[in-house]
């Protein structure tokens, strides 16, 4: 089963452990490829979105350490998986997992989300996914 294996080893990678640079350049076409669809798809569900924008926007910043990229990337490609642990079609529980583990390494990391990364998500957010009225 590879969405499995895919999975599991993201949430490896997301908690910490070991990440060759090929893997980290991979998770980082993937997120910046994939990223603003999948959450356009299933924002309205995502009760976290503005720390998954966030974190994605620290991800990306060249400045932010590269370990700390790395986990951030791979809890994004995480959420941008298509079949994890728990699928995200699943109504209430299909992001309770991505939850999860985005939870966990923007809790480890959450130093390194800054005012600029939150502002960043904040005004993509209104760009990207307006508010109905």
């Amino acid at each position: 089963m590879i969405a499995f294996n895919d999975a599991s080893n993201l949430r490896d990678a997301a908690l910490g452990r070991q990440i060759s640079l090929r893997a980290f350049a991979e998770r980082e076409r993937k997120v910046r490829r994939d990223f603003w669809a999948k959450l356009k798809r299933f924002a309205v569900q995502v009760p976290f979105v503005e720390d998954l924008v966030a974190a994605y926007y620290c991800a990306l910043d060249p400045t932010t350490p590269l370990r700390v990229r790395g986990m951030l990337l791979a809890a994004l490609a995480y959420f941008i998986l298509p079949a994890d642990l728990i699928p995200d079609i699943v109504l209430g529980l299909g992001f309770a997992d991505d939850m999860a583990l985005l939870t966990a390494v923007v809790g480890m990391v959450s130093s390194h989300i800054t005012p600029t990364h939150r502002a960043a998500a904040a005004r993509a957010l209104d760009k990207e996914l307006p508010k109905s009225a």
